[in-house]
């Protein structure tokens, strides 16, 4: 069942819009949300939940519209947006009982089994966790409601390789049931090798691509060879060249490796790919 549909999303400012942005994601499943440093990825997930107000476009959470029955929506949406500060000398026992009342769906028990994995003790002020610690609480909250569809932006930003390692395992295990989904932004693609069954990716607020992340990936091969190479029917058919002492470098879609006879070609991953699109 699709969990998750957003239809030609728009939002407009001076120097900015996101156009048309359209993605869908089913029950059971990870979808890693990339693109660099003012691509529109955080635009795109603040106007899903309407925390600013989109031009245009439809938000559609398991068969709601968000616009119009946005409390059963977000009642179904766990959502932890990068750089949210809590008040920093409140304990987190006291941030969570005021948290809690919004979620008649909220389950006590989960929440302090949540606290427990992560290490984090309730009677703790915020100005005590490091950062890492603050998105593990984040997590924590947006897990206890019972929410069928995790909205992360840049949730392992801050954390350790073990801790990031724990959280990625955490939303392995939250998907296993078929029932939950989760959407996530970041830039650490390793991540998303892991654990990522599908990548959408955004430009210039515009979506470049979308499907499952083994066909993402396998559209692409790097190639690297001598400079006396770079004829005018190659160098159109390549992606982000880099030129070197020692030759070239670029990205190239497989259904144009016939191009590169004699040239060095090898696997591309998540990193790779995103690099040289972005030289574009």
């Amino acid at each position: 069942m699709e969990i998750l549909s957003v239809e030609n999303l728009c939002k407009n400012y001076e120097k900015f819009a996101l156009k048309n942005v359209s993605f869908s994601l089913d029950q059971g499943f990870i979808m890693g949300f990339i693109g660099r440093n003012g691509a529109g990825k955080t635009t795109t997930l603040k106007s899903m939940m309407r925390l600013v107000h989109p031009n245009s476009g439809t938000v559609t959470i398991l068969g709601k519209n968000f616009a119009e029955d946005e409390f059963y929506c977000k009642q179904k949406i766990g959502f932890v947006l990068g750089g949210v500060d809590y008040y920093p000398k409140k304990k987190l026992k006291t941030i969570t009982n005021v948290t809690k009342r919004f979620f008649p769906e909220w389950d006590d028990e989960k929440y302090q089994s949540l606290l427990n994995r992560f290490d984090l003790d309730s009677e703790k002020r915020i100005d005590e966790l490091s950062a890492g610690m603050r998105v593990k609480y984040s997590l924590a909250l947006a897990l206890s409601h019972n929410a069928e569809l995790l909205i992360l932006d840049e949730p392992t930003s801050g954390l350790d390789p073990v801790s990031r390692d724990d959280l990625l395992c955490l939303f392995q295990d939250l998907i296993e049931d078929g029932e939950h989904s989760i959407l996530f932004s970041t830039h650490i693609t390793s991540d998303l090798e892991k654990c990522a069954d599908f990548i959408t990716y955004i430009k210039n607020g515009e979506i470049i691509a979308c499907t499952d992340k083994d066909t993402f990936i396998e559209t692409y091969r790097l190639v690297q060879g001598p400079v006396e190479e770079l004829n005018p029917n190659l160098s159109s058919k390549l992606i982000g060249v880099r030129k070197h002492k020692f030759g070239f470098e670029a990205l190239i879609k497989t259904i144009d490796l016939p191009m590169v006879a004699g040239i060095e070609v090898s696997a591309a991953n998540l990193e790779a790919i995103m690099v040289h699109i972005e030289r574009e």
